[in-house]
């Protein structure tokens, strides 16, 4: 279990990694009112604990938390969600087509079904909801731009180093994550806009844009 730290103009964001699956937990912290918003209870609920107490120093007030969001119904990334929600009372988010798989899995009901263009307010922040058909039929992608300059993708399974994600070898699926990664990730943000998936390191779109063609004539 590693932490990382991320320090926004606005806001802060802290990760871990938690399970035998490797999942990113992120914990995005808004500097000017301490509001927080939790992206992904995908397990290990002391590992998360310890990820809001890190933060407790980032903000200029006591931090409280606004939301969990979820960036898609698979059950490696919503295995703490139903404690956290219990705990905590928290509103929760995810895109509307995955609802019911996230009601059938973790046994909770989303307070606010997201569609492409919605947005999150945390505090003083807003993070953008990008709809990337494909890996699940309503992953969301959450956007954070910084007033520093900074832009900060919370990819989920949709868009890792090296290509996007799973879609079970499935033509029409591929085709169409490929094609939202491209035209609302790729050619919405800029080169180092911040890749921060559900698995695995970091990148950028800008190390990544090269790949597009590649990716498309691998099928995968």
């Amino acid at each position: 279990m590693s932490e990382t730290f991320l320090d926004l103009a606005d806001a802060t964001v802290r990760s871990v990694s938690v399970s035998e699956m490797s999942n990113n937990i992120y914990l995005v912290t808004s500097k000017v009112d301490g509001s927080q918003l939790l992206i992904d209870a995908a397990d290990d609920v002391s590992a998360i604990d310890e990820l809001f107490a890190s933060a407790s120093s980032d903000s200029k007030v006591p931090p409280t938390l606004a939301g969990i969001a979820t960036t898609h119904q698979h059950w490696d990334h919503i295995r703490a969600l139903r404690e956290y929600v219990e705990r905590t009372g928290a509103v929760t988010y995810a895109g509307v087509d995955d609802v019911e798989g996230i009601a059938a899995g973790a046994n909770v009901i989303i307070t606010v079904p997201l569609s492409h263009g919605d947005s999150i307010a945390v505090g003083s922040v807003a993070l953008e909801c990008v709809h990337l058909r494909g890996h699940t039929p309503g992953s969301i992608a959450f956007v954070l731009s910084d007033s520093g300059g900074s832009t900060v993708i919370f990819s989920g399974d949709s868009l890792f180093p090296g290509g996007v994600g799973n879609t079970q070898g499935d033509p029409a699926r591929f085709a169409s994550l490929l094609d939202d990664v491209s035209s609302r990730l790729f050619e919405a943000y800029p080169d180092d806009a911040l890749v921060l998936p559900g698995h695995g390191s970091t990148t950028t779109l800008g190390a990544e844009r090269p790949n597009l063609a590649a990716w498309r004539i691998r099928g995968w």
